[in-house]
């Protein structure tokens, strides 16, 4: 699928990324042994956990732009781009689940720590990181450093140059401020 011109370079790999799943996970240079698997099963837990979130701030993107899709629609969404692999799918559905559902006190935590920023200031892509990982330190189980990090990670990849820091500014503030 060809994405408009209209959008900049982070959204086309957003959409893309929808429409073209990558066939191994995009978390960086894992050495490969047999059978094409990374070598240790702690990488093969955080890349496949990268690709779950990855998949999450996908459908939190479109719930921001055209509004929530229902249910059932986002968990066969997921369980496809997971391959029907049960415990990333009930992770990502959980991500994305627990996100929707405390996205108005995420929202206020954001707009708290965000100087000069409102929450509709900033671009589409940066504000759905940023309530993923708010989801992650405020409500899940995932250590803060963790979350912020992987926040990070999809803020360069997905954000444009200045997405990262900002990402990382306002996400320590809310793990410290949690603390």
């Amino acid at each position: 699928m060809e994405t408009p011109a209209c959008f900049g370079a982070p959204i086309r790999a957003l959409l893309s990324s929808v429409y073209n799943p990558p066939l191994a996970s995009n978390s960086g240079p894992i050495t490969a042994s047999a059978g094409n698997r990374p070598s240790h099963p702690s990488l093969v837990r955080m890349s496949t956990r990268r690709r779950a979130r990855e998949i999450v701030l996908q459908l939190l993107y479109e719930a921001d732009i055209n509004g929530t899709r229902d249910v059932d629609s986002a968990r066969r969404f997921i369980r496809s781009r997971l391959q029907g692999r049960k415990a990333l799918t009930d992770f990502a559905t959980q991500l994305l689940e627990g996100t929707l559902q405390h996205r108005d006190a995420i929202d206020e935590q954001l707009g708290q720590l965000a100087t000069n920023w409102t929450l509709p200031r900033m671009p589409v892509v940066d504000r759905n990181v940023l309530r993923l990982g708010g989801y992650e330190i405020l409500f899940g189980d995932t250590p803060g450093r963790v979350a912020v990090n992987e926040s990070i990670v999809l803020a360069k990849r997905y954000g444009d140059t200045n997405s990262p820091r900002f990402v990382n500014g306002i996400l320590d503030r809310m793990m410290k401020n949690k603390a």
